[in-house]
């Protein structure tokens, strides 16, 4: 029988794979016929009536545009992409050879946004596509590969007479007096001629096509890679109110002062989107839903928690490690009682304050009592979670979600309160889709009771790692890292993914 952690890396390899450029964009793209050619998305058929344009920008769209490439053939006319400084360099090294360009490839390549933050090459990217979509007809077609992490920082075109440092030192002056990202989102929208549904006007009257890989919870258009090709929610009103709270108004560059008095005060209407169709082809979603197919054909009984989960490590692993607890007691055939009507009412409490959009904890729990007690349970879940860092250590959110889980399930068992945890072999993985997790070679980590329970004898002060935010160390110090979850770099990213693997001893 295979192990827990091969089931769990077997799953996660699973999901990963799915959303990963190729093999999404094949399943989603076909060219047909050749007189008129047509280009099919999911099923939706766009006729190719003169040239097709590719245009695209994010950490994954080298990879997309290799693959949209291969399919597009010599329909392409040709392409351009922004993509992160050194991205080509990094996948030739890890051998990734399917996510480069072929020589003589149609589409140019711009690499910029140093540490993910526009700059100099951005910028010349960002006005090399904007060209391209100023000149475009009604008979084009304009496809846009869009990957959110990243996709932001590579699409900077100030309307002028803003020039980038202007607009830089407004949201950094925005960032520094505690603006939330979505209200910088906002006001970086309002100043750029391509984000906020820009690039989709400027490339009217062609027909636009966005391919979207999305790092954002709920996958809402607008808001990944700050949307240029979806309608904007917010209007230059939004705009001024944020800039007034934080009390700006009055310290704006005479640049921002002409944008903003000239911009129309109505986001634009909805019906000059007619020409735009946006699909998501990749999220978190599908991810774990392909990881559930898995599971269940591993012989799991398996329940996605939510793709939405947010919050700081240690709250978020609070209630995994309560969850565990819950299976571990309807393993031990106490599912009803007591204990478990407490911890329930904990969990529920719980789910309230971490606001998991769309999370129905009720209605999951209901699910998990009608499993029964002989298969192995499986639960999945995803999102991004939050870390405070306090420490010098080395480590990532997702390496110290596993540590945090695997220590308060020992605690849990060591006071004795859930002891039907006895009964169950406890597996926790939480790993980064793209393949990075902090500083460091891992994409996260697994965890055990046991392996916590292990430390602890040989002297080990696991808080005290936690407290240094050095996970990475810690489970470095265990069979050669074996506890690690390595992939190298994956050419994709929907933000991160867990796995619960439980079953009966």
């Amino acid at each position: 029988t295979m192990s827990l952690r091969e089931h769990a890396l077997s799953l996660f390899r699973g999901a990963v794979g799915t959303v990963r450029p190729a093999p999404m964009l094949k399943r989603a793209l076909k060219l047909q016929g050749d007189g008129c050619p047509q280009l099919l998305v999911k099923g939706q058929a766009f006729p190719v009536k003169r040239d097709l344009y590719l245009v695209g920008f994010g950490k994954a769209v080298l990879g997309m545009a290799a693959a949209a490439e291969e399919i597009l053939g010599d329909h392409l006319t040709r392409g351009i992409i922004n993509v992160p400084l050194g991205i080509q360099e990094s996948l030739q090294r890890a051998g990734m050879q399917e996510m480069l360009l072929k020589p003589h490839s149609k589409i140019q390549v711009i690499e910029g946004a140093k540490n993910n933050l526009p700059d100099e090459e951005a910028l010349k990217g960002a006005a090399a596509i904007l060209e391209l979509a100023k000149g475009l007809t009604a008979d084009d077609l304009l496809l846009v590969l869009i990957s959110g992490r990243g996709g932001s920082a590579l699409l900077p075109a100030p309307i002028p007479p803003i020039v980038l440092k202007e607009k830089e030192k407004l949201t950094k002056m925005l960032a520094s007096r505690g603006a939330a990202i979505q209200e910088l989102n906002v006001v970086r929208k309002t100043l750029s001629m391509l984000k906020g549904g820009g690039l989709a006007q400027l490339a009217h009257p062609a027909q636009v096509v966005s391919l979207i890989l999305s790092d954002v919870i709920g996958d809402p258009l607008d808001i990944i890679a700050s949307g240029p090709t979806a309608p904007s929610s917010h209007s230059v009103q939004d705009c001024l109110q944020i800039l007034t709270k934080y009390n700006l108004l009055h310290e704006l560059p005479k640049s921002v002062e002409t944008v903003l008095s000239s911009s129309p005060t109505e986001p634009t209407a909805l019906e000059n989107y007619a020409h735009v169709s946006n699909f998501i082809l990749g999220s978190n979603t599908l991810a774990l839903e392909e990881a559930r197919r898995q599971a269940e054909g591993l012989g799991y009984a398996a329940l996605v928690l939510s793709a939405a989960v947010q919050g700081e490590v240690s709250h978020v692993a609070t209630l995994y490690c309560q969850l565990i607890q819950l299976v571990c007691l309807g393993f031990a055939s106490l599912g009803k009682g007591p204990l478990s009507d407490e911890l329930r009412g904990s969990l529920l409490q719980l789910a309230a304050e971490q606001h998991i959009p769309g999370l129905d904890l009720d209605e999951f729990l209901q699910a998990l009592r009608g499993l029964g007690p002989d298969r192995p349970v499986c639960i999945l879940a995803g999102g991004e979670t939050t870390v405070q860092l306090q420490g010098t250590g080395k480590g990532g959110r997702n390496q110290e979600l596993a540590l945090r889980v695997g220590l308060g399930l020992h605690k849990a068992q060591a006071t004795g309160a859930s002891s039907p945890q006895g009964r169950c072999e406890i597996l926790f993985l939480s790993g980064g889709t793209d393949g990075q997790d902090g500083p460091t070679e891992a994409a996260g980590a697994f965890c055990s009771p046991g392996l916590v329970a292990e430390a602890l004898q040989e002297g080990l002060d696991v808080e005290a790692f936690l407290r240094n935010n050095d996970s990475y160390t810690f489970f470095s110090q265990f069979q050669g890292g074996h506890h690690l979850l390595v992939t190298g770099l994956t050419g994709t990213n929907v933000m991160d993914i867990q796995a619960i693997l439980i079953r009966a001893t």
